[in-house]
C-alpha cells in the first residue's frame, strides 16, 4: 500500500445533492477523465414485521472504519487505472429517500470507472464496520445487519 494520507470519509447526516453536483463540477477541469461512475445508495422504506422504516440512524468504529476505507480505496488505485476516487458515508441518522453513501471513480475509460466503482461498493459493504440501526415510523428500532 502506499503511503498517502487517509481521506475523510464520514459526514453526519445525509450526503447532499449539491455535494455530488459539486464534485461533477470539479472534475472539469481534469481533460485526461474520460469516464465517471458513481453509486449513491439511499435510504428505503422498508417494511419489516408489519412496520415501515422511516431512516436509519448509522454508526461505526471510526478509527477502523477510516483505515479500512483507507485500504479498499489504496487497493483500488492498485487494481484499476484510475484518476480519481472519492468515498463519502453518513453517520447519524438518514431518513428514508436520503443519500448515505457516495462513490465516485473516474478514469480515462469508461469500463476502468464502472469495475473500479462496483469493486469499492463491495469491499465497502463486506469489510468497513458501519451499523446501521433501522428507526420505524413508531419510533422504534431494529440493528440492521448488512446495509
Amino acid at each position: 500500500m502506499s503511503e498517502k494520507k487517509p481521506k475523510k470519509v464520514f459526514m453526519e447526516g445525509p450526503i447532499p445533492p449539491e455535494k455530488i453536483a459539486k464534485s461533477i463540477a470539479n472534475h472539469q477541469s481534469k481533460t485526461n477523465i474520460g469516464a465517471h461512475s458513481i453509486f449513491l445508495g439511499q435510504v428505503r422504506a422498508d417494511e419489516i414485521e408489519g412496520k415501515v422504516v422511516k431512516g436509519i440512524d448509522y454508526s461505526a468504529y471510526e478509527d477502523m472504519a477510516e483505515k479500512a476505507f483507507h485500504e479498499i480505496r489504496e487497493s483500488a488505485f492498485e487494481k484499476y487505472d484510475m484518476t480519481c476516487c472519492h468515498i463519502y458515508h453518513s453517520l447519524g441518522m438518514v431518513k428514508t429517500g436520503e443519500l448515505c453513501l457516495f462513490v465516485f471513480t473516474s478514469s480515462a475509460h469508461r469500463k476502468v470507472a464502472i469495475e473500479a466503482c462496483e469493486y469499492l461498493v463491495e469491499e465497502i459493504k463486506a469489510n468497513v464496520p458501519i451499523f446501521g440501526k433501522e428507526v420505524f415510523e413508531d419510533d422504534s428500532h431494529k440493528w440492521k445487519v448488512n446495509q
